[in-house]
C-alpha cells in the first residue's frame, strides 16, 4: 500500500503537507487556494485521508488535461493536417538544428577530420 504521509496511517492521524506530493500538485494546480488551505489544516490536525486529498487531484487534473486531449482527438482526425504541421515544423527546425550540430561537431574537433 502506498501512503501519501507515511506517518498518515489512519484517517485520526495528524498528516504532514511539507513535502507531501500530492498538495504540492495541488498548491500547483488546484486554482482554490483557500480550499486547499482548509485542506491542508483539516489534514494536519487529522481526520482527513489521502483518498479524499487524492481524488480532489486527480479532479483537478483531468479539468486540466481533458481540454488538451479533446484537441489533440480532433487534430488527429485530420491526418493532413497533422503531416503539413511536421513537415513546416521541421522545415522551420532545420536551421537551427543544423547550427547546433556544426557548433557540437566544432567543439568536438570533428571537422578536424
Amino acid at each position: 500500500m502506498a501512503y501519501t504521509d507515511h506517518n498518515h496511517l489512519a484517517v485520526s492521524d495528524p498528516g504532514c503537507v511539507e513535502g507531501n506530493v500530492v498538495f504540492s500538485y495541488l498548491d500547483a494546480f488546484d486554482p482554490n487556494k483557500d480550499e486547499i488551505a482548509e485542506l491542508k489544516a483539516h489534514y494536519q490536525r487529522g481526520g482527513l485521508g489521502d483518498g479524499i486529498v487524492k481524488a480532489r487531484l486527480e479532479r483537478v487534473l483531468r479539468e486540466l488535461i481533458d481540454p488538451i486531449r479533446e484537441r489533440r482527438a480532433e487534430l488527429a482526425r485530420d491526418l493532413s493536417t497533422i503531416r503539413d504541421v511536421i513537415r513546416d515544423g521541421t522545415l522551420r527546425a532545420r536551421p537551427t538544428t543544423e547550427e547546433t550540430l556544426d557548433a557540437v561537431k566544432t567543439a568536438l574537433g570533428m571537422y578536424l577530420f
